[in-house]
């Protein structure tokens, strides 16, 4: 009876032991979470050498580390959210202060044919500023999860022609006309019509508005290749061309939204394709690809556009 008191009693001082350290980690613990809510960026860590409790700070830490970098990656998307809107704001106000002062112009001018000429030049600005704010209402529609696209298959050069033919006054102007050479004109894609569309009409106005002479458009296989020469100040960086908001540094001096590229691989995606750039010395290419099984098709299963 003695032997077993003396072991309960044993025990009792163990437990109690053991209750006193767990409570002094448990402090020290608390303290150093304090220390971490102040903003500080330590590493938890305990004395005990008891299993479970090493355990249960390694959990912490990680939760932890998560969180700090979770935060991180918040911070820089709120900074860079912050830059593209101030940045979308002053390429927006470019065109718009533009064609507010061609009309001032056009009003105190007594001579009709410069009187026209500087409302041709505010329309063109106005034109400016339409193109973008269309990329970015249709930038926003891309980012919801409601947008969908209707696939079929279909032709891609009546429909590359049409774009062409569209832009032809734009062309006109540049004095340079685009180079068409498609493999097989009965080429076929699985795609939404419309989405097809503001695809070329991305591409043929980026090369026209930031490139140097004239735009060839090859196809080859289930490739669609654009490509022209690029001024010899661009700097462009062709993983980064697709982002939103990317400008090369000769588009940041030319109306433009930031946004053509992003849209133009976005909407490749989610019609199973994809969108690439290379960049050859000056020559600029881009580069949509279709899956090679079940995106060609033979002509007598394609639509006409």
């Amino acid at each position: 009876m003695k032997i077993l008191c003396t072991a309960l009693i044993i025990a009792i001082v163990i437990v109690f032991v053991l209750y006193i350290r767990m409570r002094m980690e448990l402090h020290f613990l608390s303290e150093q979470l304090k220390e971490i809510e102040r903003g500080s960026h330590i590493e938890l860590a305990v004395n005990s050498a008891q299993r479970p409790l090493k355990a249960f700070c390694r959990v912490l830490n990680r939760v932890l580390t998560g969180k700090d970098a979770a935060y991180i990656q918040y911070e820089r998307a709120q900074k860079q959210l912050k830059q593209n809107i101030s940045g979308l704001a002053h390429d927006i106000r470019t065109p718009l202060t533009g064609a507010s002062g061609y009309v001032q112009l056009a009003e105190a001018c007594e001579d009709p044919g410069k009187r026209e000429h500087y409302l041709k030049a505010a329309v063109k600005r106005l034109m400016e500023l339409e193109e973008m704010l269309e990329e970015l209402f249709l930038y926003t529609k891309l980012t919801g999860e409601e947008f969908s696209l209707s696939l079929n298959k279909m032709q891609a050069l009546p429909l590359l022609s049409e774009c062409l033919l569209g832009l032809y006054a734009q062309f006109e102007e540049k004095g340079v006309s685009p180079q068409v050479d498609f493999a097989s004109e009965d080429f076929c894609v699985r795609a939404d019509e419309e989405a097809l569309r503001r695809i070329f009409l991305n591409l043929i106005q980026n090369f026209l508005v930031h490139g140097v002479g004239g735009i060839t458009i090859m196809q080859r296989g289930s490739l669609l290749i654009f490509e022209n020469d690029i001024p010899e100040e661009s700097v462009l960086k062709p993983e980064q061309m697709f982002d939103r908001f990317y400008k090369g540094e000769t588009a940041r001096r030319k109306g433009s939204s930031g946004l053509g590229l992003f849209v133009v691989k976005e909407l490749m995606r989610r019609m199973d394709g994809d969108a690439g750039a290379q960049i050859e010395g000056r020559r600029l290419r881009i580069i949509l690809s279709w899956p090679v099984n079940g995106s060609s098709f033979p002509e007598d299963s394609c639509s006409m556009n």
